[in-house]
């Protein structure tokens, strides 16, 4: 057992200095992203400008590519960039998309999801409707800090660093949420 645990530690700290995160709920501990933070400059600002710019490991690419195949009508608001920037956006969601397998919450949340199926929203996967399910209607919809579950960051300190760790959960106008 003491060879698994050392060789773990010795692939993490790999991994680490290779530039890749690890999530600590899933890793004993360890501090980290649990699924690609937001590192495109691009992304960040485009996206960003209007709404929290989500972590493309939270979609599987194909719902990535749908996404920016339509921003013309992006949930009823018109998105739309120079070609250049699509492209270039483009590629780095699908390339750090749920179906990377690099990060712990990414595989889990593409394994919960039918490969018919290509969700638009991040609250529209079963892994997020799961893991949101204790929520009390109140702290979320009912909270006029929150107003929606998509607003990841209002919760969740270091959502925009891919890091969604129940530890750095503190609801507005309720404090830090504890799963029982």
């Amino acid at each position: 057992m003491k060879r698994i645990y050392v060789n773990v530690w010795v692939l993490s700290g790999l991994l680490a200095a290779a530039g890749v995160a690890l999530a600590d709920e899933d890793w004993g501990g360890r501090r980290g992203a649990a699924v690609v933070p937001v590192q495109d400059a691009r992304y960040a600002r485009e996206c960003g400008s209007c709404h929290m710019a989500y972590p493309p490991g939270l979609l599987p690419a194909r719902s990535w590519q749908k996404l920016m195949g339509n921003l013309a009508d992006h949930f009823g608001d018109n998105a739309e960039l120079p070609p250049e920037d699509v492209t270039a956006i483009t590629a780095w969601l699908t390339g750090n998309a749920a179906d990377s397998p690099l990060y712990p919450r990414s595989q889990r949340s593409a394994a919960s999801l039918p490969d018919t199926v290509t969700p638009l929203r991040i609250t529209e996967l079963p892994a997020f409707a799961a893991a949101h399910r204790e929520l009390p209607a109140r702290l979320v919809t009912g909270n006029p800090q929150v107003k929606s579950l998509s607003q990841c960051s209002a919760c969740h300190r270091n959502a925009e660093a891919g890091s969604f760790n129940e530890r750095e959960i503190s609801i507005p106008g309720y404090g830090r949420w504890e799963d029982d």
